[in-house]
């Protein structure tokens, strides 16, 4: 595998269960390839946050670096579904 693939994979304890993700975003390995077995295509897997303008990163809400606990805690506090 060229190492820049590798480097978009990450495994942080507490994000997602500890399972491998997307560098920087909270969507696993595994997310992408359901959605691309679904009949998704790369093209589309992007356009997520314009079919859902009311997306917020995890990010831009200052929780980036938090685990899953403490965004579903800030999620059911502020009226958030996820």
């Amino acid at each position: 595998m060229p190492a820049a693939s590798v480097t978009r994979i990450t495994i942080e304890p507490g994000k997602r269960g500890g399972k491998p993700c997307v560098r920087g975003l909270r969507i696993t390995v595994w997310d992408v390839l359901r959605w691309l077995g679904a009949g998704m295509t790369e093209e589309q897997i992007p356009r997520l946050t314009s079919l859902f303008p009311g997306l917020t990163h995890v990010s831009d809400l200052g929780l980036r670096e938090a685990d899953d606990k403490t965004i579903w805690d800030w999620a059911r506090q502020n009226s958030y579904t996820l």
